[in-house]
């Protein structure tokens, strides 16, 4: 009787336990609309995330040649700054990140695909979704194939 009470009561712990964070590393880019966003997200053991999106925008009317520019200086910039992120902690729920005692979703996890979608807000703007991929290791350029 003792036995089945623990394991039920351990059950019911188990259950209302807090996800864990998915642990990796995920890189991406988005570019439309007059704007162009480079980012890292890597989220480690203890559940720290360290995340970095640099953005341009009002690139509506730039030529090829100056989007091309600008998506090599946000790459640069990514790679350049990564070492000064901070990580930083954030309330998980098994799909979502938000800001500790936060509403707004900073971050969405698709654990079928292992997929993170950053959530970025650029101004008052609504939050534009950033498809990032999972990697083993940081690129030069987050645009690159995997």
């Amino acid at each position: 009787m003792r036995r089945a009470l623990f394991l039920l009561l351990f059950a019911a712990l188990a259950a209302c336990s807090k996800p864990s964070p998915p642990q990796g590393r995920w890189e991406g880019g988005y570019s439309a609309n007059g704007t162009i966003v480079a980012a890292r997200v890597q989220i480690g053991a203890d559940g720290l995330v360290k995340v970095s999106a640099p953005d341009v925008t009002n690139l509506q009317n730039a030529k090829p040649e100056r989007l091309r520019q600008q998506r090599e200086a946000l790459a640069a910039d990514l790679a350049s700054g990564w070492d000064g992120v901070a990580p930083r902690m954030f309330e998980f729920d098994g799909t979502t990140f938000r800001k500790p005692g936060g509403i707004a979703p900073q971050m969405v996890w698709d654990k079928d695909t292992n997929q993170m979608t950053l959530q970025l807000y650029i101004g008052s703007n609504p939050a534009l979704p950033v498809p990032l991929r999972p990697v083993d290791g940081f690129h030069d350029n987050p645009w690159a194939a995997g």
